[in-house]
């Protein structure tokens, strides 16, 4: 969207721009329940491990601590992880199987209703969303660029100061 590829590159750079922007203030207004949560690794950090297999390690737990800090204040809840669709689909499920069954390095997930489910960005306006999301905090640590993230940084899982919902390896 931003570089102008495809049906974006008739838009002025100004209006891309007002557009993610748009874009990520929807998510900042929304329900102040909806929490974001993400993984940044340095794939050279966790090497010889798969970086996709770590990150969704770190989402899978965190999300489940959020909804444990749910459950132990009378909101109890289920919670399902939604993905775009990806070559990683058939790891990630394979994962999260095993995430519930025989654990994870932190104990074993309790709190997911279904498996993860993979939609095609292009039918859902929610992965789309996820995708900006995405960008956004991709641009803050992989190119030093906050303008979208400084929008979207209060929204990270949190709980007594402290964020729960953005894990840093790099």
């Amino acid at each position: 969207m931003l570089s102008g590829r495809g049906k974006w590159r008739s838009h002025a750079k100004s209006d891309r721009e007002k557009a993610i922007e748009d874009i990520l203030q929807v998510f900042l207004q929304s329900h102040p329940t909806n929490r974001l949560f993400a993984s940044v690794i340095k794939k050279t950090i966790v090497s010889p491990k798969d970086p996709v297999e770590v990150a969704f390690e770190q989402l899978a737990s965190r999300f489940d601590r959020y909804l444990i800090r749910l459950h132990k204040n009378d909101n109890t809840q289920r919670g399902i992880i939604i993905f775009d669709k990806s070559t990683y689909e058939t790891t990630i499920q394979s994962l999260a199987t095993d995430f519930r069954t025989i654990g994870y390095s932190w104990g074993v997930i309790r709190n997911f209703s279904e498996v993860p489910l993979f939609l095609d960005s292009k039918a859902s306006r929610l992965i789309q969303l996820a995708d900006i999301l995405a960008y956004a905090i991709f641009r803050h640590f992989e190119k030093g660029d906050s303008r979208f993230f400084s929008i979207i940084q209060s929204r990270f899982d949190s709980e007594g100061g402290i964020v729960h919902g953005l894990h840093i390896q790099q």
